[in-house]
């Protein structure tokens, strides 16, 4: 645990801040409702990477993950086709409360492993920000329950898991998939997300989870 914290404050406040960014702003998308705030998140997200230094991906395949950020960003700002019926949201509460506790668990459990792995510095941070992205983006799924902004959780998750490649290729030569599948793979999942969210709205008339149960009560 104490080579954990020390590859995180051995940094510069400069080199802190751009590897904490990201990940700050995935979770701004997490907590904080509105479409205006999600896309502000996902512009912030995507000008950052440039960056981040733990992601290391080369410039094609940053240069990809910024256009995917940007796609979100537009996607998730897009308004919903109606306006949302307070019940829906309000049914979500409970739902929401019980995967926020469960991310949150997830997190620390996932934390603890990163902790007790033998890595170096540099391959710990990626390991431990790979990690948070990808429990956030499931969290997001569980909290926010919509179904066209689920590009932002899809997105964050693989952004986590191409920083999580990057802790393995450091560790083991060989030992994970090239940068650009993984951002083929989350780019696939994001266009898919959109595709369902549109039909999702345009069939049951809101993009919210919970209007369409509502719908047949």
């Amino acid at each position: 645990m104490v080579h954990f914290l020390d590859a995180w404050l051995s940094l510069a406040p400069s080199h802190l801040l751009r590897s904490a960014l990201p990940a700050g702003l995935v979770v701004v998308l997490v907590l904080v409702p509105g479409r205006q705030v999600a896309r502000l998140a996902a512009l912030g997200v995507a000008l950052g990477l440039p960056f981040l230094p733990e992601l290391a991906a080369g410039a094609w395949a940053t240069a990809g993950w910024v256009v995917l950020w940007l796609v979100v960003a537009w996607q998730a700002g897009l308004p919903a086709p109606r306006a949302t019926r307070t019940g829906a949201r309000l049914g979500g509460l409970e739902s929401g409360t019980i995967g926020l506790a469960l991310g949150l668990a997830l997190l620390v459990l996932v934390m603890a492993g990163v902790a007790r792995l033998d890595l170096d510095a540099e391959a710990t941070r990626r390991a431990a920000a790979g990690a948070l992205l990808t429990v956030l983006g499931l969290v997001h799924l569980m909290l926010r329950r919509h179904a066209l902004r689920a590009v932002a959780a899809f997105a964050a998750m693989g952004l986590g898991l191409e920083l999580l490649g990057g802790a393995v290729r450091t560790a083991v030569v060989g030992g994970a998939a090239p940068p650009g599948l993984t951002l083929a793979a989350a780019a696939l999942a994001v266009a898919l997300a959109s595709r369902v969210g549109r039909t999702r709205a345009a069939v049951a008339g809101s993009p919210w989870v919970g209007d369409a149960h509502d719908l047949h009560d």
